[in-house]
């Protein structure tokens, strides 16, 4: 999935200041400094996938764009009497499927509430909430033919060319595999309990298997079990923890078991004590 996101904070009638952000799955590509507007990518194959067909052209034109964003805001903000400061989000992209048909989507929010979406392949304009501004926003856009066509050759054409590329340019950081590293300790809350903790850290992709065993058995899920969610570090790697609340000394073995695609179809086994 390529997304875009671009957000705008508008303080008064005469500022706004925009930031935006590209990620290729969870692969930052690049950010828009909000300064200048000026491009940085993360990655050096990054500038060679942009200097590709049309994305050379559309990335001259983003100062265009963007001032066209700014000036939208403004107007629809006097036309229906809305206050300032206000924050207008967009998230744009499309999703490549292996067997190479797309989705494609365009979403407007304000506030952090859905404003308007694109329905891409039926180039139409939808309201996400009932309010002034958002039918005041699909009144105007979708009387605008030549924006439907464009953002919908945007979304689905030029989006699905930029996928190839970056994935045939970047296939070493976007195919990367890192093997998880896990430890078991354990914690003590009160005498008659105690917290078995399994830590399993610095491995990608993101996907990932983690079960405690009980005699060599998965413990299913229960009150007793509490996995947290899967956590990014800052190395483009991921962690979490996977919880189990025994009793102490009840005469069983526990160990932690993790699957994960860099390990192929071995296990990492860790046992506790």
């Amino acid at each position: 999935v390529l997304q875009y996101f671009l957000t705008g904070l508008f303080s008064d009638i005469s500022s706004a200041e925009l930031s935006a952000v590209a990620v290729l799955g969870d692969v930052p590509i690049f950010t828009l400094d909000p300064g200048n507007w000026s491009i940085h990518f993360h990655w050096p194959w990054v500038s060679q996938a942009a200097a590709e067909g049309d994305t050379k052209k559309l990335m001259s034109q983003r100062q265009i764009a963007l001032r066209s964003v700014i000036r939208y805001v403004h107007e629809k903000v006097q036309q229906t009497e809305m206050d300032y400061p206000l924050v207008i989000q967009i998230r744009g992209g499309c999703e490549l499927y292996p067997n190479m048909t797309s989705w494609g989507f365009l979403h407007i929010g304000e506030g952090g509430e859905d404003l308007v979406t694109f329905e891409v392949y039926e180039q139409r304009w939808e309201v996400q909430q009932q309010s002034q501004m958002a039918e005041q926003v699909i009144r105007d856009l979708n009387r605008q033919r030549s924006i439907k066509v464009l953002l919908e050759y945007l979304m689905s054409v030029i989006c699905q060319s930029q996928i190839r590329s970056l994935n045939k340019y970047g296939r070493a950081t976007l195919e990367r595999q890192e093997l998880p590293v896990a430890t078991v300790f354990a914690r003590t809350p009160s005498p008659h309990q105690l917290l078995l903790v399994c830590h399993v850290t610095a491995f990608y992709p993101r996907p990932i298997s983690v079960a405690w065993l009980r005699d060599g058995q998965e413990v299913p899920p229960g009150p007793e079990l509490n996995t947290s969610p899967i956590l990014p570090n800052a190395d483009l790697t991921y962690q979490l923890y996977s919880v189990l609340a025994v009793a102490p000394q009840d005469g069983h073995s526990y160990a932690c078991r993790v699957r994960h695609r860099s390990l192929g179809t071995r296990s990492l086994l860790i046992p506790w004590g």
